[in-house]
């Protein structure tokens, strides 16, 4: 299932983009400050969040650079504010879209559809670590008999591990190959993503993912 976030203080906004995206057959987590939605995605399975930009404790620009920098998802800004400035601020925050209050929810599930089916898309190839099948093409990974759908950039992560069983990747050249030459992160962006494949990954003993100490990271598959 394709879970979304809601970070919005507005009780009444919050209710209705729930009905809305549960009748579309998505998971809705919802959070009323920015500080929930941070502990919402450190722990949940998140794969498009809808930020609000006035909220209380963390704001929508904050929490929209704290998702860039640490996850792939893609960011929807909700804001009551129709200048060019706002705009401004909340696209160099990193947000993919931006919508003025007050909307059509109509008009945010087509948003929200685009947006999925943007970084869904990704290159057709098959990978496979004895039964755990990793499909590039339909952003897919099948493994003990589930079907998990993942964040793109913990997709693309594994992907490249996976296409080089054994072969040590450093911190850097995975940030290089996976978030490019321009990201302006650091390290612990990698070490939080291969946090969560590890996670995820617990139901199998298809593969390891190991850390090279100093070096950086390689995934193993089991010999079966």
């Amino acid at each position: 299932m394709i879970n979304i976030l809601i970070a919005d203080d507005d009780k009444h906004i919050l209710e209705l983009l729930r009905h809305y995206l549960q009748v579309e057959g998505y998971g809705v987590f919802g959070a009323f400050d920015g500080e929930e939605a941070s502990s919402i995605l450190t722990k949940k399975q998140v794969h498009l969040a809808v930020v609000d930009v006035m909220m209380p404790n963390k704001d929508g620009l904050q929490l929209c650079e704290e998702i860039r920098k640490y996850y792939d998802v893609p960011v929807i800004l909700l804001t009551a504010k129709d200048q060019l400035i706002d705009k401004e601020k909340g696209f160099s925050a990193g947000t993919d879209d931006y919508l003025t209050k007050p909307f059509e929810p109509k008009e945010l599930m087509f948003r929200i559809k685009a947006l999925l089916r943007r970084y869904q898309m990704v290159s057709s190839e098959v990978i496979r670590l004895n039964e755990t099948v990793i499909d590039r093409k339909s952003y897919e990974v099948h493994c003990n008999n589930k079907l998990l759908m993942l964040p793109m950039k913990e997709f693309e992560l594994l992907s490249q591990l996976a296409s080089y069983p054994d072969r040590i990747f450093t911190r850097e050249e995975l940030i290089q190959l996976i978030w490019g030459a321009d990201f302006d992160g650091d390290d612990r962006t990698v070490d939080v993503h291969i946090k969560r494949l590890r996670s995820r990954f617990s139901i199998t003993d298809d593969f390891n993912i190991r850390t090279i100490r100093g070096i950086g990271y390689k995934l193993e598959v089991a010999k079966k």
